[in-house]
């Protein structure tokens, strides 16, 4: 819904992001990435799913894959 107001320019930029699959933690509202690049984000902030993952280039590398798989409409 925001993408149509402030038109393709403007960045949105989407925290909460989780994986697939994976507990909310303490966000109340949360989308996976390739939900959010789908709806419109511009810019994805994961910050826990990577640093608290037992091996964080391995949860950044599945991130990045399930991103591939987001149709960005920016």
């Amino acid at each position: 819904m925001v993408r149509t107001i402030v038109g393709p320019a403007m960045a949105i930029v989407t925290p909460g992001i989780r994986p697939a699959g994976s507990p909310s933690g303490d966000q109340k509202r949360v989308m996976s990435p390739a939900e959010a690049l789908s709806a419109g984000a511009s810019h994805l902030v994961v910050a826990r799913p990577i640093i608290e993952a037992p091996d964080p280039a391995a949860a950044a590398k599945a991130i990045l894959a399930e991103m591939a798989g987001g149709t960005r409409l920016a």
